[in-house]
């Protein structure tokens, strides 16, 4: 009988923070959250369907910010960010197709990344293979005030 006790006990408490994580959203997490699941569309800019760069572009202008419709024009914005200095609404870019910049996310946190792919828009990880060996770099494009604003949770 214990240890159902700390087993529901154990439950709970993860419940509560779960909860609690739930509720603490960012703009930024919000923003992404309700464009999972939208399919893939080669040029696409809207919610009927976004291409990679498509998608960085319409989450941006929802923050008053104007990002270039090409993962390679928005490659050489910002300012170039290290992997281990990465926060979130940075902007991460690999190789997909064996000739430089041809895919873009947004870094949301937790070594994660939202973007459109094949699958439509989605969260993965920096660490899964196929985008660990294709990752080329990051670049900051949001000012310290649009991060505070977007990325941090506000209590």
């Amino acid at each position: 009988m214990r240890k159902v006790s700390v087993l529901i006990l154990a439950l709970t408490v993860f419940l509560a923070v779960q909860a609690g994580v739930a509720s603490a959203a960012t703009k930024l997490d919000s923003t992404v959250s309700k464009l999972i699941g939208i399919d893939y569309d080669y040029g696409g800019t809207t919610t009927n369907g976004f291409d990679c760069s498509g998608f960085t572009s319409y989450v941006f202008k929802k923050f008053d910010l104007k990002l270039p419709h090409s993962s390679k024009e928005q490659f050489s914005l910002g300012d170039k960010v290290e992997r281990d200095d990465l926060r979130p609404g940075d902007l991460v870019f690999f190789n997909t197709s064996g000739s430089g910049v041809s895919h873009v996310g947004i870094y949301v946190g937790d070594n994660k990344f939202a973007h459109s792919a094949s699958k439509g828009v989605t969260i993965s990880d920096l660490d899964e293979k196929y985008y660990a060996k294709r990752y080329l770099g990051a670049r900051r494009v949001m000012d310290s005030d649009t991060y505070k604003d977007v990325a941090i949770e506000h209590v």
